[in-house]
């Protein structure tokens, strides 16, 4: 096949590309240029994309012998993913940008002109697999390693996408031997140190970063009845599940911390409460995506067994789901997740990947988190 690899820089793209060209299969390296600033996206092992990566990027495709070639995505990255995630915030929700740049510019637009160009897959270095039902049609589920799993990210890919998605890395046992591989292959990035954290805000410091983007007004911190116990600079600054930074002037009755249970951008209210009230119980999502052909009881509207999760690398947590229409009159449909264990702290805006057994069954943004135990009170 014409494969196009995706070459981070690191040292995963490095032999999953290098893995594509022992397989016999004419691979074309490309590196994405996100930024046009790219000496402002990474501190040591924080960020990516730099010319540092393009660099790194380069000597892997010259070690394989292989072409390169750097494609300028900044405008849709800016537009796509960073405009997004300013956006997402101020709407008081907690967006998931690594997940939005899968979609939207790896699997989206990356994918769209590497067919317009004749390729018939993209190769990157993420650990997943796809593997094809008896009928064909491809799947998509976790990596053989489960600690450097990286399908939630996923997520989002549709069916037609996993047509054309390659990830060599499936079936490795360990991040560990792939280090030792690159070291076998002469490939220099053997031991550069992982990529974390957000790319764009390479200090790490989200709330400042926001500070700059987004009109912060002061408003009302209030507990769950509703009583007023503090102010807050701006509520965008705030993240469900929050301890931190509060600065409250009206101690809990128990004397315990509190945690931010709710943002209400419209109010301009940050909502408080025990760290009991965090545990959510029900999950309701919009934006509904199935990764390959969607399991029958989708159509149906049936309720399914699966496992939920909403973190990267967060604890998959036994449910039941299903299908129903909107609420409020919307268009569409969304999804209902039912947790028979509760998951703490989660926030809209955020993503739950859905699970049976090893399969990604599909995703959706999260619009509402509900804690039956606060909707009692």
């Amino acid at each position: 096949m014409r494969v196009l690899a995706a070459m981070s820089g690191g040292v995963d793209s490095a032999v999953a590309a290098a893995r594509a060209v022992e397989a016999g299969h004419d691979v074309v390296g490309v590196h994405l240029a996100l930024s046009r600033m790219p000496g402002t996206l990474r501190t040591g092992s924080r960020g990516c994309c730099t010319i540092e990566d393009s660099r790194d990027a380069w000597r892997a495709c010259d070690v394989l012998g292989i072409p390169y070639y750097v494609w300028d995505f900044s405008e849709r990255f800016k537009e796509d993913v960073v405009q997004d995630f300013i956006d997402e915030y101020a709407a008081g929700r907690t967006p998931n940008p690594c997940m939005r740049c899968n979609e939207r510019i790896k699997f989206a637009a990356l994918l769209e002109k590497a067919i317009a160009l004749g390729f018939d897959a993209v190769c990157t270095g993420h650990y997943a697999k796809v593997i094809e039902d008896a009928d064909g049609n491809r799947e998509l589920h976790r990596a053989a390693d489960w600690a450097k799993d990286q399908s939630y990210v996923l997520g989002v890919l549709t069916h037609e996408q996993l047509k054309h998605s390659m990830f060599p890395l499936a079936d490795t046992p360990s991040k560990a031997e792939v280090r030792a591989e690159a070291e076998r292959r002469g490939l220099s990035v053997a031991n550069k140190p992982d990529s974390h954290d957000i790319c764009f805000i390479p200090d790490g410091d989200t709330a400042g970063w926001l500070a700059e983007k987004i009109e912060m007004t002061t408003g009302d911190i209030v507990d769950e009845s509703g009583a007023k116990v503090g102010e807050h600079p701006g509520a965008n600054a705030f993240t469900v599940g929050q301890r931190r930074g509060l600065k409250l002037g009206t101690p809990a009755a128990d004397g315990k911390p509190r945690f931010v249970l709710e943002i209400r951008p419209k109010e301009n209210k940050v909502v408080v409460g025990p760290e009991a009230l965090l545990a959510i119980d029900e999950i309701r999502g919009i934006k509904v995506s199935w990764a390959g052909l969607p399991i029958s009881e989708v159509d149906s509207g049936a309720e399914f067994n699966c496992h939920a999760q909403v973190r990267a690398h967060g604890d998959p947590v036994p449910a039941k789901a299903w299908m129903e229409p909107a609420r409020d009159g919307a268009a569409g449909s969304q999804l209902v997740v039912r947790l028979e264990a509760p998951l703490r702290g989660v926030a809209p805006g955020q993503t739950v990947v859905l699970y049976q057994g090893s399969r990604v069954l599909g995703q959706a943004t999260i619009d509402a988190a509900r804690s039956l135990q606060r909707a009692a009170l």
